[in-house]
């Protein structure tokens, strides 16, 4: 029998948005956990977390083939943040301790409703979800502005010394896109500072527009929904349609109920799944696997991790005493159906240290540690 095993990791990706927009209602899709999500502003004070696994369907496919009595698979951490109001930046709602709560995700799935309730209020009196972007990251981009203003007048002295002066420059040119109105996640910028200061519009993003179950598989758009769209385009911002409440129920079915609801909307699979799979390409991660009889693993790592990278992550003595990995790639298991039809194939490969990893590739490490 197929036994599937959540496997922990560090990384954390933040739910953000205005109070009362499905942020809660969304994290207990995700998580099932079953947190409040009720009709008032701060319902969520202190962060909730949960751990998501990772959809991937090529785990059941490698152990129909390996059979193995183990499937682990990789996962995400979500953070369900207490919902910003104008003026968090200053204080307002709880927002420095809010803001701070950002500041810890590697993340952002900023949630945006796009549906009239009346039975739900909105903190702003009525919606308008580009507005409601933009009050979110107005106070994201002020509170940037102050980490950044902070550290200028911090290493002022030594910079009229003639020191520091790549990172001053730096800082000015972040300080003058930020004063423009611009996230600085459009920047690309790798400097080891960056990382230091933890910058909330540096983050990677992607907009949740929570619909209602009558905007799903409708040909009309209302027009709050065809004015944010074009607004996201013209950003060029990654965003994904989600019912966060139809979500939620179907979350809590069993596996063949699930199936069934998802028919009545024409849907082959619940929105979370696309939503999770589209967080973890946010951080540009990638999956390869380990395979054997007692266990198949899905590993994460960074995109253009090495092998000797990979090998870490597994245990730091297979990093130690590296040798070399024998590596083909998911597909050739799946066209040659056992792993020794792909080792008379020849497409078992030795590869050192150097080797770029590629997401799918299936992977033994060889090492050798003495004490």
């Amino acid at each position: 029998m197929l036994t599937f095993v959540i496997y922990s990791m560090s990384l954390r990706i933040g739910i953000i948005g205005l109070p009362n927009v499905g942020k809660s209602t969304l994290f207990n899709a995700l998580t099932k956990s079953g947190i409040e999500a009720e009709n008032y502003p701060f319902c969520t004070i202190d962060p909730n977390v949960g751990i998501v696994e990772v959809p991937d369907e090529r785990l059941g496919k490698i152990d129909s083939i390996v059979n193995s009595k183990k499937v682990i698979k990789t996962a995400i951490e979500f953070v369900d943040i207490a919902g910003l109001v104008k003026g968090a930046s200053q204080g307002e709602g709880l927002g420095n301790k809010f803001l701070s709560n950002i500041r810890n995700v590697d993340a952002i799935i900023h949630v945006v409703r796009c549906y009239e309730n009346e039975n739900v209020t909105h903190v702003e009196g009525n919606i308008n979800p580009i507005r409601d972007i933009e009050i979110i990251e107005t106070e994201l981009m002020l509170k940037d502005i102050e980490t950044i203003t902070n550290r200028i007048e911090k290493i002022k002295r030594e910079v009229k010394a003639g020191r520091r002066i790549e990172e001053n420059d730096t800082l000015n040119m972040l300080l003058e896109h930020l004063n423009k109105g611009h996230n600085l996640n459009k920047l690309n910028l790798e400097n080891d500072f960056m990382h230091e200061f933890n910058l909330l519009t540096d983050k990677p993003i992607l907009f949740a527009v929570n619909i209602d179950e009558q905007q799903i598989n409708s040909s009309k758009k209302i027009n709050l929904l065809n004015d944010l769209e074009a607004y996201l385009n013209n950003r060029n911002e990654k965003y994904l349609h989600i019912c966060s409440a139809l979500e939620q129920e179907i979350a809590n079915l069993e596996e063949e109920e699930q199936m069934e609801y998802l028919k009545e909307f024409n849907l082959k699979e619940p929105a979370l799944n696309t939503l999770i799979r589209t967080a973890y390409k946010l951080l540009s991660l990638h999956t390869f696997f380990t395979a054997g009889p007692q266990e198949i693993r899905a590993w994460t790592i960074q995109l253009n991790d090495t092998a000797y990278d990979a090998a870490g992550k597994i245990h730091t003595d297979f990093q130690k005493g590296f040798i070399k990995a024998e590596i083909y790639h998911f597909n050739d298991l799946m066209n040659h159906k056992s792993e020794l039809s792909v080792k008379e194939a020849g497409l078992i490969r030795q590869e050192g240290k150097d080797y770029v990893m590629k997401d799918g590739d299936m992977v033994l490490f060889k090492f050798n540690v003495t004490n």
